[in-house]
């Protein structure tokens, strides 16, 4: 990267040219399993999971890789598009499994746009978790996102749903018509639910993360494969910033001192993310990049602790 003040302050309008962005923040995302390098012990505990059927759930700080994992786990083993659950302190197991818009069904039968007949199926969805449980020939890979963000209650509503590997739509059971087809989750493949119940026939490979924000109950955490990411290393980080931006330290004196420093600042207990030193890198690793006070002021912009506002 070359770096150049696009924006100079004075108002005057101006034709500019930006850089590429980084490989990171190129759209539509692209996915980034062949730049991930997973830390000691991680392969391990993956193949544990794969082994035993169990989900795995990985903590660490933001930005350390967490949900990376799955998308190479996915990728080596041809198990397709991940899907993926991001929780929040609203999600419901329900909304995991299945979305069903009980207003916009009544609201065409009363414009009379069903054509006089009940079709429940337009107005069901199977979500990332349903759609993983489907009957399959290879197991589907689902990320849940975050899980430490959810209500109190969502981990241990999830126990029986990991343990049985199936699950009740009570509406589809209740239906007039034995065989439904639903639509599944990330796209307009549809799936044929008979009396409104679905068994996996593969468990699917499931990875949680955390944040390491609450604890989680006994009975939810041994049902679990369990791996903490660890700090990362200089080498680690060389290797990652190899892997993403083709660039060897060793040659960048610059790009040296940042990846020392930021590596002592995680020593120290800061709270840092590793795509921080990624955009300090990719910043300032160009033939133009700021130098002195202004380089100072700019490192301290994007690798500032993520504990303060």
């Amino acid at each position: 990267m070359t770096w150049s003040p696009y924006y100079i302050g004075d108002g005057v309008p101006r034709d500019v040219e930006l850089a590429p962005p980084p490989p990171w923040r190129t759209f539509p995302r692209r996915g980034m399993a062949t730049q991930f390098k997973p830390p000691e012990g991680l392969v391990e505990s993956v193949n544990a999971a794969l082994h035993l059927r169990r989900p795995l759930l990985v903590t660490g700080p933001a930005g350390s890789g967490k949900s990376t994992v799955i998308e190479q786990v996915a990728e080596e083993l041809k198990l397709g598009t991940v899907l993926r659950w991001h929780i929040t302190s609203r999600s419901t197991l329900t909304d995991a499994l299945y979305r069903y818009d009980a207003l916009g069904r009544i609201h065409a039968q009363r414009l009379g746009q069903a054509g006089g007949v009940d079709d429940i199926a337009p107005f069901m969805q199977l979500g990332p978790l349903g759609t993983a449980l489907l009957p399959s020939k290879q197991p589907r890979a689902l990320l849940i996102d975050e899980v430490d963000k959810s209500d109190l209650d969502l981990p241990s509503d999830l126990l029986d749903v990991l343990e049985r590997g199936e699950y009740e739509i009570p509406e589809l059971a209740r239906y007039q018509e034995d065989i439904v087809a639903v639509r599944q989750w990330g796209g307009d493949e549809h799936h044929d639910i008979q009396r409104g119940r679905v068994r996996c026939t593969q468990f699917p490979f499931i990875v949680m993360t955390s944040n390491g924000e609450r604890d989680f109950p006994a009975a939810f955490l041994r049902r679990c494969m369990r791996y903490t990411m660890s700090p990362p290393t200089v080498p680690l980080l060389r290797q990652m910033i190899m892997a993403h931006l083709q660039i060897d330290i060793d040659d960048a004196g610059p790009v040296r001192s940042l990846v020392e420093e930021f590596a002592t600042r995680l020593e120290g207990g800061d709270s840092l993310a590793i795509d921080q030193l990624l955009n300090a890198v990719h910043v300032m690793s160009g033939t133009t990049a700021p130098d002195g006070a202004a380089r100072q002021h700019l490192v301290e912009l994007l690798m500032r602790e993520l504990s303060r506002a």
